[in-house]
């Protein structure tokens, strides 16, 4: 694990000296969980700019839901701030770590139009949806707080990417260190160096297409670390679609038109699936955009 980790940081720095490396990162599960954070210190190691915009408090399963945040009635989540917090706060050791009172929506509505324009004077190259504590997959997708805040990105004109894993526990970020053989940490290591993988294999890609096709997001899929016994090198990339079809309207991968739907793939070994989808109807994207997905992703992917 640790030199697979190792080479994909290196490719990661490498990619990011060089090409879009602006991020906003958001979730639903909450601003202090330990999966977020895990990412954010390794983006950062890679050489990213990352600012993270997050509820301040657990909030899955909330889909597309927003508000106008208000000062938080009661604490942040794992008391990492007290009541009668402002409506949007600051971590006191990082000032780019940020809460929202809100929903995963309004967080990254926050990061894109205020924190990402305080901080650069422009808005972000890409939104980091996740990683998902659970898996969020198919028709489902439309209830993921963790989807929702992607789709909201790429209708701002923000590519995006959700990204989700099987495995994990909402605990808290200071579980990194102080206990850094939990599965939670191990989850959250091996999720966090595939998503590493995934950025790096993907911005490298040479294209002068936007990153994302506009209108559209990107959900990928981590089976269980289990399944892969607890190693990102067992993992396999597959290209899929959300919801099972046999109308042949997909791009053609592995020899065919049917794409495999993310749920049976996902639920059947060591994978992470890729889907292509509107970021307003949560629906599978048309083969032109999914191509242009899978086309940069085309070193990694295989076929079942």
């Amino acid at each position: 694990m640790k030199s697979m980790f190792t080479k994909i940081l290196t490719l990661a720095i490498l990619v990011a000296s060089t090409t879009a490396q602006r991020i906003v990162l958001t979730n639903d599960d909450g601003w202090a969980v330990a999966q977020l954070r895990d990412e954010y210190n390794m983006l950062i190691a890679a050489g990213y700019q990352v600012i993270l915009s997050a509820p301040a408090v657990n909030k899955s399963g909330t889909g597309n839901s927003t508000t106008t945040p208000t000062p938080l009635t009661a604490p942040c989540q794992f008391n990492t701030c007290p009541v009668g917090s402002p409506a949007t706060g600051t971590d006191p050791n990082d000032s780019n770590i940020h809460y929202v009172n809100g929903f995963p929506v309004d967080s990254v509505k926050f990061g894109i139009q205020n924190f990402a324009e305080a901080r650069w004077g422009t808005k972000p190259d890409f939104v980091v949806s996740g990683s998902n504590i659970g898996n969020n997959l198919g028709a489902g997708i439309t209830g993921s707080g963790t989807v929702g805040a992607a789709g909201e990105s790429a209708l701002e004109g923000i590519p995006s990417f959700a990204f989700s894993g099987a495995s994990g526990s909402s605990v808290i970020y200071t579980t990194l260190t102080t206990d850094p053989n939990s599965s939670s940490t191990i989850s959250a290591n091996i999720y966090t160096a595939l998503i590493l993988e995934f950025l790096s294999t993907y911005l490298s890609a040479s294209s002068s297409r936007p990153i994302v096709p506009s209108g559209f997001s990107v959900n990928i899929n981590f089976s269980s670390t289990s399944s892969c016994n607890n190693d990102a090198d067992n993992f396999k990339w597959i290209a899929t679609r959300l919801v099972s079809s046999t109308a042949g309207v997909d791009t053609t991968r592995c020899g065919t038109k049917n794409l495999p739907d993310e749920t049976t793939v996902s639920r059947s070994g060591c994978f992470a699936t890729v889907s292509v989808f509107h970021a307003d109807s949560k629906k599978d994207a048309p083969a032109a955009a999914q191509k242009a997905v899978f086309d940069r992703l085309d070193s990694i992917l295989t076929c079942l």
